[in-house]
């Protein structure tokens, strides 16, 4: 038996792998850097770590972002990363039985991207292969993105001059 956590992202029911998932967290307010690929939002401080957050909605092509979103925060590699979604609906188990491979396109979604399909019921879950969602010279940038230095939050107080 395995655990997933199901996210819905553009209206898709996503599932991830509970056992990657560090934490999940209310939006956070975001640090934009230049010259991201247009599906990196910028990076969030989690406890003085500084996290890439993917926007799930654009790396996918789906709808535009809701305003209940969600971070999840899960472990690729070494490094930790927050995935935007617009919330997180349940932990539930998958049962033997219910879980089946990723057909070549699952909703204009490439293959690369999935584990497989649960079924439950009348619903379909899309298990997210978490390690595919970015490419290696991505998760190099990842890598980078991490050790930069967040920007203080009294910079813009220090150049207004109180």
């Amino acid at each position: 038996m395995k655990k997933i956590a199901v996210v819905n992202v553009g209206g898709e029911e996503f599932g991830l792998d509970i056992a990657r998932v560090v934490e999940i967290l209310r939006a956070q307010r975001i640090y934009r850097l230049p010259q991201l690929p247009s599906f990196f939002s910028g990076v969030i401080n989690i406890r003085q770590d500084v996290v890439p957050l993917v926007d799930l909605r654009l790396r996918f092509g789906l709808s535009p972002a809701s305003r209940k979103e969600r971070v999840v925060v899960v472990r690729l590699g070494s490094e930790k990363v927050g995935l935007l979604v617009d919330s997180v609906e349940e932990i539930i188990d998958i049962q033997p039985g219910e879980e089946s491979g990723a057909p070549s396109l699952v909703r204009g979604m490439k293959a690369e991207y999935l584990n497989g399909l649960v079924q439950k019921g009348e619903r379909i879950i899309i298990l997210l292969n978490i390690d595919s969602v970015l490419t290696s010279e991505e998760k190099l940038q990842i890598g980078q993105i991490s050790k930069e230095p967040l920007p203080a939050a009294s910079d813009s107080a220090r150049a207004a001059g109180t």
